[in-house]
Formats: C-alpha cells, structure tokens, sequence
C-alpha cells in the first residue's frame, strides 16, 4: 500500500532552527564577508543588484551618482518626469480635446431653464470675429497690445513662408495669423 502523499511530516513543515539560510559572498573582488546588503548595478539596472558587506556598500553609496555621464538637459528631464513617477502628463483637457465642459442636469422643475437655453445659444453661436482671432493666436482672452505684438512675432517666425521654405501651406497659415492679428489690434485700439 502506498503512503498518503497529502501527509507530510513534521520536518517538512518545521525546519529545522539551527539550520540556517546560505549567505551570499560580498560581491566586492577580494572580500570574503557575507553579502547581506544590495546595491542596484547601475542607472539602467535599477532591479539587478550587487550584494555587499557592510563596509562595501558603504563605500558603494558613497561613490554612487546617478546622473554621471548625462548632460544638464537630461538631468533636467529626468528630474521633471521623476516629480510625476516617470508617467506621461497632460496639461487639464488636452487629451480629451475637449475645449470646453459640458455637462447636463436632471432638471425636473425647470429651474434652471433659462440658464440652460442660454448656455445652450452660446455654445451653437458663431464666434465673433475677436474670438476666431484669438483662437487662431492661441490667445484666452483679450490681450495687451504688448502682448498681441510679442505673440504675432513668435508665430511670424515660426510660419512665415520665407522661413518654411515658400511651403504654400505655411504661407496660407502665415496670412490667416495676420488678419487675426489685424482683427484683434483693431479692436484694441478702437477701445482706447
């Protein structure tokens, strides 16, 4: 008859407590001492470990520098994707490309009624012309003249035909930013 295989002994499932574990050997050449305490191999090897002794992952420590051999930029990207535990952001709205929030209420009594059928005419108009500019600009809101003046230059720089190349693309987006330009200085100079 064959033993139950189920059962197992009392040693199996008490070892024994004199015996103990086997210790790794220090990682540093030449040391003998038992290799109690990890340290990551490098930068790009930050889950494989060396194991040390005490005294040589002190001295381990000590020398370790994260950011030797990177340049000032990537020390200031790996800083700001750190301050975010290495994940992607968005800025609030951009990924849903969404511009605006909407949002519909249960309103059985008609109180806010009115509040919703403007919300609604506001939303189904057509933008005035300062608005279509500003939007074209990149611009919230209705800017200084300074500022209207230093926003057509980035974007002259940036899409003037002469810069792309004479890309006729470049020179429609070019002429689009102008006219915007002309609506909103228009405006804010009639207002003075």
């Amino acid at each position: 008859m064959k033993a139950n295989s189920s059962k197992r002994s009392w040693s199996t499932w008490h070892p024994d407590p004199a015996s103990k574990p086997a210790v790794r050997d220090c990682d540093h050449p030449g040391c003998n001492g038992a290799g109690e305490f990890r340290a990551p191999r490098s930068r790009d090897q930050l889950n494989e470990y060396y194991w040390f002794c005490l005294d040589h992952v002190r001295a381990y420590n000590a020398s370790w520098d994260f950011y030797k051999g990177m340049s000032q930029d990537q020390i200031e990207d790996e800083i700001r994707r750190s301050t975010t535990w290495q994940r992607q952001t968005w800025p609030l709205g951009a990924k849903t490309g969404n511009k605006h929030f909407t949002f519909s209420m249960h309103d059985p009594l008609g109180v806010f009624e009115e509040e919703a059928e403007e919300m609604k005419k506001a939303r189904t108009r057509p933008p005035s012309p300062e608005e279509a500019a500003l939007r074209v600009l990149g611009l919230t809101e209705m800017p200084s003249v300074a500022t209207l003046k230093a926003c057509y230059k980035k974007l002259v720089k940036q899409h003037h035909p002469d810069a792309n190349g004479g890309d006729k693309d470049a020179e429609e987006t070019f002429k689009v930013i102008s006219q915007a330009y002309k609506t909103l200085l228009d405006s804010l100079t009639a207002e003075d």
